[in-house]
């Protein structure tokens, strides 16, 4: 297991290093330039090459990169071009609303989806099995804007029970008005989420239903129900909690696609403000934690995994 660690480990660096590598170099390819943002319209060449020389972009890419991983790794993510403020703490400050949001939206999946796909799975010969699947299916297919959206048109403005959008300006020293805030993101994101939840755990719980060891155990005398809760539960937790790390991440972008749409203060409303104005500092820092999250889950993702399955470990050792 420690070997496994190790290598693990070394894999999430390695690939923390590669998006890095990845994010910089795409931004660079995007059309316009970052001298931009610190000179008013008509600004002459001159002024457009001093402020590159201000900016360090004058100088090749790779000094250029090599100068802000060497930021990165002192957790430095550097300033913000339009604001001059450091993107690190305004990142953090946003994180109050992000982290939360994707908390409940991803508890609220895992205890719609969990029940639901197991319910279709051992219900598939009955006619609600086929229905729960087909409507996973078509959540599947639903994207998280139009949801919100919709959510906003009965909720906040026919039936007038919920805020639109918006984060009251004292945050969390607001419990009220801060949850009442998030309850529609939190839906929106978890309605998406859980649709695809459904289909996992509903394919795992028939893989299991059909599997030799169950119907052994049949054989020796459990029902259906103990055999699943004794040998069955958790074999077919072993591929969700992969699937749930990955859901996890996933929330957690989908969040921040979702702040757009409900005007909340959090990663993507910073992260769309700094496409908007060429932020390449802004830019950077809002991905990198974000890529760097879903690593970090998946990581952790894949520990759990061996933690559950003791089979995964004896590979590991061999």
């Amino acid at each position: 297991m420690i070997s496994y660690l190790v290598r693990r480990t070394a894999i999430l660096i390695g690939s923390l290093f590669l998006a890095a590598v990845a994010l910089f170099v795409l931004l660079r390819l995007l059309p316009g330039d970052p001298a931009n943002a610190l000179l008013p319209v008509g600004a002459t060449p001159e002024q457009i090459e001093a402020a590159r020389r201000q900016l360090g972009t004058d100088a090749p890419l790779l000094s250029q990169f090599g100068t802000w991983l060497g930021h990165v790794l002192t957790l430095d993510l550097g300033k913000s071009l339009i604001s001059t403020l450091p993107v690190g703490p305004e990142i953090v400050t946003r994180l109050p609303v992000t982290v939360p949001l994707t908390l409940a939206a991803f508890l609220l999946a895992v205890l719609v989806a969990v029940p639901v796909g197991v319910l279709a799975a051992v219900r598939a010969d009955r006619w609600y099995g086929p229905v729960l699947n087909a409507v996973a299916q078509f959540g599947i297919a639903v994207p998280a804007f139009w949801v919100g959206l919709l959510l906003i048109t009965v909720f906040a403005l026919k039936l007038q029970v919920l805020p639109a959008g918006g984060f009251p300006p004292d945050g969390w020293a607001a419990p009220g008005p801060a949850t009442e805030a998030l309850v529609l993101p939190v839906i929106t994101v978890a309605l998406v989420m859980s649709a695809s939840l459904i289909r996992y755990v509903r394919t795992a719980t028939l893989d299991v239903l059909g599997a030799d060891y169950l119907r052994t155990a049949r054989s020796l005398g459990y029902t259906k129900g103990q055999a699943m809760r004794r040998h069955g539960l958790r074999n077919a937790a072993v591929p969700v909690i992969a699937v749930l790390a990955m859901e996890l991440a996933t929330t957690f972008l989908g969040a921040v696609v979702v702040e757009s749409v409900f005007a909340l203060p959090g990663l993507g409303g910073l992260l769309v403000r700094g496409i908007s104005q060429h932020d390449y500092p802004v830019i950077q820092g809002v991905m990198l934690v974000s890529t760097a999250t879903v690593l970090v889950v998946g990581f952790l993702g894949d520990l759990a995994q061996r933690l559950v399955d003791p089979r995964l470990r004896n590979r590991t050792a061999s």
